[in-house]
């Protein structure tokens, strides 16, 4: 079965299993205006498909994910408003995609992530927002944007490595290959790249061998430990700090040198440490003063 209505993925069933996949190669199957709430609608077809037991989430071509598109939302300045800006009118639009995501997480049919190449920024939400993840040896997941322009909205790198792994990761922005991302427990485990595929499929036919509604009352206990620690509540803080990373004056400076100079150069000098410039001036390198 495939959705036609779909743009940024492809929906397909095999057996007892749905195969979600994000389907812009060409961008690294980048996070577009449309991917989020199609990957809601995939994974409410495949909980109203009796024949489904299982929903593998994976990426076409080189990547898993790698984030918001900033070509749209960096460069074109989308999501990004005026001076005086509206928080919660970003936090609904925000609020929404993390909603959209999480459905990979509150379905009653467990999901499965596949990560090849990079699961990074955005595109580890949608990775962490599954019941499992499968990673490749040389995958990596990571939140760069932790250094400037975000915050992880869904919060599930605390829920799944702790408060200090968490803050490793999320106060350097740095990424993780999938054998160091499985040592630390975030992910279930890393394989060989041409082992990938079939460790999933082998994982995903052994769940599909068990009754619907035993592997939905499994998972609804497991998650309830989640929303009793607070889950719920974090991530409307998450996004709610999320829209402000991306509206303070170093959010603001990033979008401008994007829009400027483009997103690749935007990230090589968020990435690189160097001193983010006062008054918005994309070309100063002094230290702002103080």
């Amino acid at each position: 079965m495939s959705g036609p209505e779909f743009t940024s993925l492809r929906y397909e069933t095999s057996g007892r299993k749905a195969y979600v996949t994000l389907a812009r190669p060409e961008r690294l199957n980048a996070i577009d205006a449309a991917m989020p709430g199609e990957i809601r609608r995939a994974v409410e077809l495949a909980n109203m498909d009796r024949a489904v037991h299982v929903i593998v989430v994976a990426g076409a071509g080189r990547a898993f994910c790698s984030g918001y598109d900033l070509k749209e939302f960096a460069e074109a300045g989308v999501g990004t408003q005026e001076a005086v800006w509206d928080p919660l009118r970003d936090f609904a639009a925000m609020k929404r995609n993390t909603d959209d995501f999480m459905s990979l997480f509150r379905s009653p049919k467990p999901t499965i992530a596949k990560v090849q190449g990079f699961a990074v920024a955005g595109g580890s939400d949608i990775a962490l927002c599954c019941d499992l993840v499968v990673m490749a040896d040389d995958a990596r997941i990571g939140y760069m944007p932790a250094r400037v322009w975000g915050c992880p909205t869904t919060a599930m790198w605390v829920y799944r490595l702790g408060a200090e792994k968490a803050k490793r990761l999320l106060l350097t922005g740095d990424v993780i290959d999938g054998r160091q991302a499985a040592e630390w427990g975030l992910v279930l485990e890393s394989v060989p790249p041409t082992q990938l595929d079939d460790s999933v499929e082998e994982l995903a036919d052994r769940i599909a061998g068990v009754p619907t509604n035993q592997l939905a009352m499994q998972k609804l206990m497991i998650n309830q430990a989640y929303e009793n620690m607070g889950l719920g509540t974090t991530q409307v803080l998450a996004t709610l700090l999320d829209g402000i990373a991306r509206h303070s004056p170093e959010g603001r400076w990033f979008q401008a040198f994007a829009a400027e100079r483009g997103f690749h150069e935007a990230v090589a000098w968020r990435d690189s440490g160097k001193w983010i410039p006062e008054g918005g001036d994309p070309g100063s390198e002094d230290p702002p003063a103080r």
